[in-house]
């Protein structure tokens, strides 16, 4: 690898194939950590082959090209770190680019870099099974294409298995339904349509502010109202990306030393410890940031305390309370039953000022659901029928854990790790998993991740560990490595421990896997910080994997 850590010609593969589909490793997913990871094993001179199910790059930027799609992390902290070059070359245009924009770039990096050779397209995994007697992976695809690796490393990312079959009879429609995640190319024209969508967590947020003044009728199907935060999101000059290009080295040290990933953390203390007048003084200086600062670096104790935490809950409120005005508004759309930031908080622009718009109507569903989805529209369990000619669902996703277990992943002794994760979701670091020797994942449950990471950081630190450990086994003749049991009963109780002492898994959420009937409930994402993470997992590492078996 250069100094810079970019375009570096690739050297011979370490082992040889017999025939075109062995390889030294194989990636599933073309995504953030997909094209990282095939960059970083491509320069140890192996063999890999990303596999995607998708037709192009950019993973949950490939997918999610729904109406409003955009970041909620700044453009300039959500890069990657391994080329300064690159980094400097890319010009965004927005502190919080929409989809197009994130796609382009992402399809950037995998030409600047050539890992579009590499590829394989429209190549769906269906199984991947250890196989006892070679040590290796055999991994099929949907079209009956088999592929076997020494590494299996998982790219699936974090919410990439979304609930597109969420009510019953929704092949009677009448009409086009369409999941956010599994939006079309061309683009829905909604001009004089009676729309329906369901959900209101980020994404369908996102959409609801998007195409009210574009639809005829829109009716929003309302479970759970949402905290929000209003975005700010300023075009770049030309001054301002000089200005953010500079601080290249200073982010790429920063940001995987923070709490959550971001170029912000916790500087100001406990909030229970601060006088009324400061605690006003720094809650408005972080609503007025128009970022996830006040959630994700403003005050720690709102995660531990309750009565911090409906101080700031309170806070935020009122604020939504002086945009919405009308009273039975702010009833349906003002959290009181869990507290700020036990949820994923959004970023929204106009969003409550949707609701004032004459063809904005609320269906709230929590005392009387969706009981399913007839030809003419969506019926609840009072018999009511909502007539919509185009229904939108942003029924998010099973988060973490689905990705795999959608996957028949099977391990050294045909254990499936859908089975497993059924009874328990469990793993060593996120990185691993016990009875899966050579299986590396990442956005995994257990791992910091998309709940409170900014994902790019979180991602690029999971792949490097991965890689080195790689490097290290090849360096070192080691064909297999596994995490031992005791290790990962380890892992899972730290993770527990720091998890239960928050707020966090007091609240029904998809954090905590209440969104899929049946899952077990966990936290799915490390909350001892990205910092703390990143020291744990190097320790392992300097120590030569200790907590792991190699052979």
């Amino acid at each position: 690898m250069s100094a810079d850590g970019f375009a570096v010609p690739v050297s011979e593969s370490k082992s040889k194939p017999h025939g075109d589909n062995r390889y030294d490793a194989i990636v599933i997913g073309a995504g953030v950590a997909g094209l990282y990871q095939l960059y970083r094993l491509r320069s140890l001179g192996l063999r890999v082959r990303i596999l995607e199910a998708g037709s192009g790059v950019g993973g949950t930027w490939y997918w999610n090209r729904y109406p409003g799609a955009r970041f909620d992390s700044q453009a300039y902290i959500y890069q990657y770190w391994f080329s300064e070059t690159m980094y400097k070359e890319w010009n965004a245009s927005e502190r919080f680019p929409a989809q197009p924009e994130t796609e382009r770039w992402l399809n950037y990096v995998t030409d600047r870099c050539d890992l579009r050779k590499d590829i394989e397209f429209g190549a769906k995994v269906t199984r991947a099974a250890f196989n006892n007697s070679t040590q290796r992976w055999d991994i099929d695809t949907a079209s009956g294409q088999r592929y076997d690796a020494r590494y299996f490393v998982t790219c699936c990312g974090m919410l990439s298995a979304p609930l597109e079959e969420a009510f019953p009879g929704q092949m009677s429609f009448n009409g086009p339904i369409f999941h956010t995640a599994r939006w079309p190319r061309t683009p829905v024209d909604f001009t004089g349509k009676r729309v329906g969508i369901v959900g209101t967590g980020a994404t369908g947020i996102q959409v609801i502010q998007t195409i009210a003044g574009q639809v005829g009728q829109l009716k929003v199907f309302l479970r759970t109202p949402q905290y929000i935060i209003p975005m700010q999101n300023p075009k770049f000059s030309d001054t301002d990306r000089e200005a953010y290009k500079a601080l290249f080295p200073y982010l790429k040290e920063r940001l995987p030393n923070s709490f959550s990933g971001f170029d912000f953390d916790f500087r100001y203390g406990n909030f229970a410890d601060l006088t009324p007048e400061r605690k006003k003084e720094l809650l408005e200086m972080f609503w007025n940031e128009g970022t996830l600062v006040l959630w994700l670096a403003s005050f720690p104790d709102m995660f531990t305390s309750e009565a911090v935490n409906e101080e700031i809950s309170e806070f935020v409120r009122q604020k939504m309370r002086e945009r919405l005005k009308d009273p039975e508004l702010c009833r349906k759309l003002i959290p009181t039953t869990y507290g700020f930031g036990t949820h994923r908080v959004p970023l929204e622009s106009g969003y409550l000022e949707a609701y004032h718009r004459p063809n904005v109507e609320i269906v709230e569903v929590a005392n009387n659901p969706i009981a399913s989805v007839v030809p003419e529209g969506i019926r609840l369990a009072d018999g009511t029928v909502h007539e919509v000619d185009i229904l939108i669902l942003a029924t998010g996703f099973d988060a973490g854990s689905g990705s795999l277990t959608r996957i028949d992943i099977r391990g050294k002794d045909g254990q499936s790790l859908k089975e497993q994760w059924n009874q328990e979701i469990r793993t060593t670091l996120g990185l691993a998993v016990h009875g899966f020797p050579n299986l590396f994942t990442t956005a995994a449950p257990l791992a910091p991740s998309a709940a409170l990471c900014n994902m790019t950081t979180c991602l690029q630190q999971q792949v490097d560990w991965i890689s080195d450990c790689i490097d290290f086994m090849e360096k070192k003749g080691h064909r297999v490595i596994e995490a031992t049991k005791a290790f990962e009963d380890y892992w899972v109780d730290h993770h527990d421990r720091i998890a239960n002492a928050t707020l966090v898994t007091k609240t029904d959420s998809w954090y905590m896997g209440s969104n899929v009937d049946g899952k077990p409930r966990r936290l799915l994402s490390y909350i001892g910080g990205v910092g703390r993470y990143r020291r744990e997992c190097n320790e392992v590492a300097v120590n030569e994997y200790r907590g792991f078996t190699l052979g």
